[in-house]
């Protein structure tokens, strides 16, 4: 395991066009609930699934009930960025890493310092 750490590291400092792919692991760590884990949001009981809630037609249709769920389970404002998010934005300052790609809406990579954040969910 160390000589993986080791050749991570080498391929890390010699680098200067580094791209990060992410999602919701980054994040968790930070406290902020996944989606599709055994207590992931998918696996919760609400009046509707939220697969529906976060939907444009929803949101259109029952825009109360949207933000009342956005509120109680997606409002990310109170939680920090982790030592990933804080890594990721040394190397983007150091002139290493070109971009963060995650799924993550949370702003966490933003507020960690990170500037070329692009957020792609489908």
């Amino acid at each position: 395991m160390e000589d993986k750490i080791q050749i991570f590291k080498k391929l890390v400092n010699e680098s200067s066009n580094i791209v990060f792919f992410g999602g919701a692991g980054v994040s968790t760590e930070s406290g902020i609930p996944d989606f599709r884990s055994k207590d992931g949001l998918y696996n919760q009981h609400y009046k509707y699934p939220p697969e529906q809630i976060l939907s444009h037609t929803f949101f259109m249709n029952f825009t109360d009930e949207f933000y009342k769920f956005y509120k109680e389970k997606m409002n990310s404002l109170k939680y920090e960025p982790n030592i990933t998010h804080i890594k990721l934005a040394e190397l983007e300052k150091k002139g290493k890493l070109k971009a963060v790609i995650t799924q993550n809406i949370d702003g966490l990579h933003q507020k960690a310092g990170s500037k070329n954040v692009y957020e792609l969910h489908r």
